[in-house]
């Protein structure tokens, strides 16, 4: 049996032992493409400030009105409405994709009727609905309870079930995909273990799929808080409202739309980090490593900056 002997290029020579190989001087490739677009990308973004600059615009207004007390008022029952919202959408979704997943063909087909319904339709007719509710039905009886439906839906409650019921549909169909994201054998295990098939269901299955489910339940809440705005039509004095009384009575339209739109710019913006925090959070255990949170990105993309400010 022959050993296997490493072939040495031709015109090379091999370094005299107990002499260290020379380092190699690593030089940076220059990606002059990213300077281009960047640059390209600030151009722009210069033309579009000087365009609202030259506008008519009363920034002066905007910068008083945006914390006005009706305004404040107006971004807490937003927040409200959303949490709200968000909550029972959750909590339904829950409950219709444990149904829409059983094999009681009469759950299974009552749960695919309301996501049909709901996902169906749109949410501003929904609210509508709900909104207009005591031309069909002038007395709301149950019972042991009796009201007239004008006092039984207020604006709140009828922004809370056309929000609430139409995320639930939503939030169904992503918590059914997270639930079949875990294995079967999961449900084997602790079946085989004596465990209730509800108590698998939360103790088992339901924290699992959680890490399949938060980032686009995250991506709902945004949604939910821009779709608030629609409550409008049902009276409820949300911040898109706020800014609309304010700008009847001033005249300034545009610069209420702004300050509206900058508060709505500002509470996504908190959402979109508390969501990456969540899901950062439900990625321990399938990750090799987590992901960087967004300080120390922005640490990151500073440190490179200046190693290519340090090589020029």
């Amino acid at each position: 049996m022959t050993d296997k002997i490493d072939k040495i290029p031709a015109g090379t020579s091999p370094a005299p032992a107990g002499v260290r190989p020379v380092a190699v001087k690593a030089i940076p490739v220059r990606h002059y493409g990213r300077w281009v677009a960047g640059a390209v990308v600030v151009a722009l973004l210069v033309l579009l400030g000087q365009a609202f600059a030259q506008g008519n615009v009363r920034w002066a207004t905007v910068a008083e009105k945006l914390f006005d007390t009706s305004v404040l008022s107006g971004l807490g029952n937003t927040v409200l409405i959303s949490v709200a919202s968000m909550a029972l959408g959750l909590v339904l979704g829950i409950v219709f994709a444990v149904m829409r997943l059983s094999k009681n063909p009469v759950t299974s087909a009552v749960a695919w009727l309301y996501i049909w319904i709901f996902r169906g339709t749109p949410v501003y007719v929904q609210l509508l609905i709900w909104f207009n509710l005591a031309l069909i039905f002038p007395v709301f009886d149950i019972g042991f309870y009796r009201d007239e439906m004008t006092d039984v839906m207020t604006p709140f409650l009828a922004a809370l079930l056309g929000l609430g019921l139409n995320e639930g549909a939503y939030m169904a169909e992503i918590v059914r995909a997270g639930i079949q994201s875990v294995d079967e054998g999961q449900t084997e295990a602790s079946q085989a273990l004596g465990m209730s098939q509800g108590k698998t269901m939360r103790r088992v299955v339901l924290p699992q799929s959680m890490r399949v489910i938060i980032p686009p339940a995250g991506n709902e809440f945004i949604n939910m808080l821009k779709t608030s705005s629609l409550v409008v039509a049902v009276q409820y004095p949300d911040l898109l409202r706020a800014a609309q009384d304010i700008a009847s009575t001033s005249f300034a339209v545009m610069e209420m739309l702004f300050v509206a739109s900058l508060w709505y710019l500002a509470l996504t913006s908190v959402f979109s980090v508390g969501q990456y925090y969540l899901e950062r959070h439900f990625s321990r255990g399938s990750l090799r490593s987590l992901p960087p949170t967004p300080l120390q990105r922005l640490r990151a993309n500073l440190n490179m900056f200046r190693r290519t400010e340090a090589t020029r």
